[in-house]
């Protein structure tokens, strides 16, 4: 009988190891936000299933929330227009390759004059960007 026991509290033992050590792995197309009390000291199984759990499309307001990534909501998914590439200006303006976004806008920082290297970098009147640096050779 003892020795029921001891194999039963062993196996639940190894399964709670098990579930604590599991990563939890979200969907990119969710942005979960808890929406009330904190989660501080809850395992990660509670806090991935915790009730209160939205989505920024059914509440827009929970992007200004401390944390957030960003004021705006795209896509399901906090950003920021003013700094995020893929959504640059407005949800899904996609910046190219070699731009980035300052201040909601495309630039190119090797070659803009007012984003020289990095935003808002401006080269004095009369000096062109080249390779992000203002009067390069």
């Amino acid at each position: 009988m003892i020795k029921k026991i001891l194999i039963t509290l062993i196996i639940l033992m190894a399964l709670a190891i098990n579930l604590s050590a599991t990563p939890i792995e979200l969907n990119d197309d969710e942005d979960l936000v808890p929406t009330s009390g904190s989660l501080r000291g809850a395992s990660r199984f509670l806090a991935q299933h915790s009730r209160g759990l939205v989505k920024c499309n059914k509440n827009p307001r929970l992007c200004r929330a401390k944390g957030s990534p960003g004021p705006d909501c795209c896509n399901k998914k906090c950003v920021n227009v003013k700094t995020d590439k893929q959504n640059c200006g407005l949800c899904g303006k996609k910046c190219k390759h070699q731009e980035i976004c300052c201040k909601g806008k495309c630039v190119n920082l090797m070659t803009d004059k007012r984003n020289c290297g990095g935003c808002n970098i401006k080269c004095k009147k009369g000096n062109s960007c080249k390779l992000g640096m203002c009067s390069y050779a």
